[in-house]
C-alpha cells in the first residue's frame, strides 16, 4: 500500500503494525489449514473418504488463496508475510492437527475444529478494522464467508457419515 493508503487507516484510529501482526497470524493459519486439508485428502478412509476427500481438496485451494490474498494485504500495510514455514505453527492461532488417524470421522473433526477457530479468528480481526480500514475489511469478511461455507461443507459431510454409520459419529457436535 502507498503512503497515503497507509496513513488513512492509521489516521482512522488502526495500530497498523498490530494489525499486520494480527493478519500475519491469520496467513500462518492459512498455510496450516491449507496443509491439513491437503495431507488428510491424501490419508483420507472410511465410508465417507470419497466425499470428503473432494471437498478437502476444495478446501485447501481456497485455504491457500486466502494465505495469497493476506499476503499481500500484509505487503500492502508495509508488512512482511511470516516467510519461514517453521514459524507458521509458532504464529498460528488455529495451529495444525496431525491427522494421525485418517478415518473419516476423525478428520472430519479435526478440520470443523480448524474452520471453527478460523470463524473466531476473523470475527475478531473484523472487528478490529470495522468502520476504519474498507479495504482489510472486505478481505476479511470475504474470507470469513469462505471459512463459514468450509464449517457448514463438513457438518453436512458429518450428516452422511451419521446416516452411513446409522451412528452418532460424535463430530459434529457444539
Amino acid at each position: 500500500m502507498g503512503m497515503k493508503g497507509k496513513e488513512i487507516v492509521h489516521r482512522a484510529g488502526v495500530d497498523v503494525q498490530a494489525l499486520v501482526t494480527a493478519l500475519n497470524k491469520a496467513y500462518c493459519d492459512e498455510w496450516l489449514a491449507y496443509y491439513q486439508y491437503w495431507v488428510g485428502s491424501k490419508v483420507a478412509t472410511g465410508a465417507c473418504a470419497p466425499k470428503l476427500i473432494a471437498e478437502m481438496e476444495e478446501h485447501a485451494a481456497e485455504e491457500l488463496e486466502h494465505a495469497g490474498k493476506l499476503a499481500k494485504r500484509i505487503i500492502e500495510l508495509g508488512g512482511t508475510p511470516v516467510l519461514a514455514p517453521q514459524d507458521w505453527y509458532k504464529e498460528s492461532t488455529c495451529g495444525y492437527l496431525v491427522p494421525k488417524d485418517g478415518e473419516s470421522k476423525m478428520l472430519l473433526a479435526q478440520n470443523l475444529q480448524g474452520e471453527r477457530c478460523a470463524i473466531e479468528v476473523y470475527n475478531k480481526l473484523l472487528d478490529m478494522v470495522k468502520d476504519k480500514d474498507p479495504i482489510t475489511f472486505h478481505l476479511l469478511r470475504q474470507i470469513l464467508e469462505d471459512e463459514v461455507e468450509h464449517e457448514q461443507d463438513l457438518e453436512d459431510i458429518g450428516l452422511d457419515i451419521k446416516d452411513i454409520t446409522g451412528g452418532d459419529c460424535g463430530c459434529c457436535a457444539g
